[in-house]
């Protein structure tokens, strides 16, 4: 049965890199910018809150070779008990970020709950972690590492958590779709964006639920990272790629997910409204999500 709507403004830019020295990314702005666009109207959620804005350190962290590997951790405890508040009340949760390492928080909120898999629609696997890149060389930057530190590799930091433990989602629980790398593909349930190129989006769906069925997947986490759309729809990311979906492939992608009654409760990252000084893309994110959400937006909402 469907549940009314939480939405969750998590406004951090944590995970990525300086664009140019002594300049913070902008995906800090991207829920103002959504909901401004429409979003609440949109959805009519039960309830907003509306999380601070973490502070962004361009300087290394003492501790850590994440980049501001501290000051996620302590917002990601913060954003995970606004996610575990909105499931325990039954609503379904939309987090509007922010750049990736949103996950964290996210997974972490919906795993004090109980076990939880993920689908991690991205146009990258962000798999990096010490294993495969020399961490004393350069800070990691945890928007490119969110899939390896939420299967448990990497810093104790952002491994490691309250309650839950690590890893916070195992291996065989996620299910990736939309990357484009040849290499380093973490060893998940993976669908590149040439496999959704290939086989359509009615049968990528099929073939994930089928995924979710056999592992006995009764709740689920569902990652958007927006560069998973093509970056002739949407250049506006932190990492615009091609190919990728356009926006009414994905509606109707994660319509078909949120419709098996799974997920439990979606994220939304990347989309950076500096890099939109017109707003021109806001609109077109709101009826998406919109149009994916619609059979929540017509629940009876209540406080």
């Amino acid at each position: 049965m469907a549940a009314a709507v939480e939405l969750v403004a998590a406004p951090w830019n944590l995970g990525l890199r300086p664009p140019a020295p002594g300049r913070e990314p902008g995906t800090w702005r991207a829920p103002d910018a959504l909901l401004s666009a429409g979003l609440e109207a949109r959805l009519r959620p039960a309830r907003v809150v509306e999380l601070d804005r973490p502070p962004y350190e361009f300087d290394p962290q003492p501790a850590t070779r994440i980049r501001n590997g501290v000051t996620i951790r302590e917002h990601a405890l913060r954003l995970g008990e606004a996610v575990q508040a909105a499931l325990a009340a039954s609503r379904f949760a939309v987090v509007l970020g922010g750049d990736c390492s949103i996950l964290l928080g996210c997974l972490l909120g919906a795993r004090r709950l109980g076990r939880c898999g993920l689908v991690h629609l991205d146009g990258h696997s962000d798999f990096r972690h010490p294993g495969n890149y020399d961490a004393g060389s350069s800070l990691g930057s945890a928007a490119g590492m969110d899939l390896a530190l939420a299967t448990g590799r990497g810093e104790l930091l952002l491994t490691h958590w309250p309650v839950v433990g690590r890893p916070l989602v195992a291996d065989e629980d996620v299910v990736q779709i939309g990357d484009r790398e040849d290499e380093g593909a973490p060893p998940v349930t993976r669908f590149t964006a040439q496999d959704v190129v290939r086989i359509g989006i009615a049968d990528l769906g099929e073939r994930v639920i089928r995924v979710l069925e056999r592992r006995e997947l009764e709740r689920v986490w569902l990652h958007l990272d927006l560069d998973v759309l093509d970056d002739r729809v949407l250049p506006a990311v932190d990492s615009p790629g091609r190919p990728g979906l356009d926006f009414s492939q994905l509606a109707e992608l994660v319509s078909a997910l949120v419709g098996t009654g799974r997920v439990v409760g979606l994220d939304v990252a990347i989309y950076d409204p500096e890099l939109d000084p017109d707003g021109a893309y806001a609109v077109p994110i709101v009826d998406c999500l919109a149009s994916a959400l619609a059979p929540l937006s017509t629940m009876e909402t209540h406080a």
